[in-house]
């Protein structure tokens, strides 16, 4: 797993009654982008996550639209 600050790191839930948790990268400690990475969640806090199987990060950059 690869990241950049911007990208969503998006945690599915692995419980039941688990929601999905979305956050915002705002450190990636490794300049090849492995984790871990400090995450700015929804509620507002931060938190460093070495994220597992569960994980997947989607790309912060804008997307342009074809033309």
């Amino acid at each position: 797993m690869k990241a950049t600050v911007g990208d969503r790191l998006i945690l599915e839930g692995t419980h039941v009654d688990d929601g999905r948790r979305t956050g915002i990268i705002v450190t990636v400690q490794h300049a090849d982008g492995t984790p871990p990475y400090s995450v700015r969640w929804a509620d507002g806090h931060e938190s460093l996550v070495s994220p597992g199987p569960d994980a997947r990060i989607e790309s912060g950059q804008a997307k342009t639209p074809a033309t």
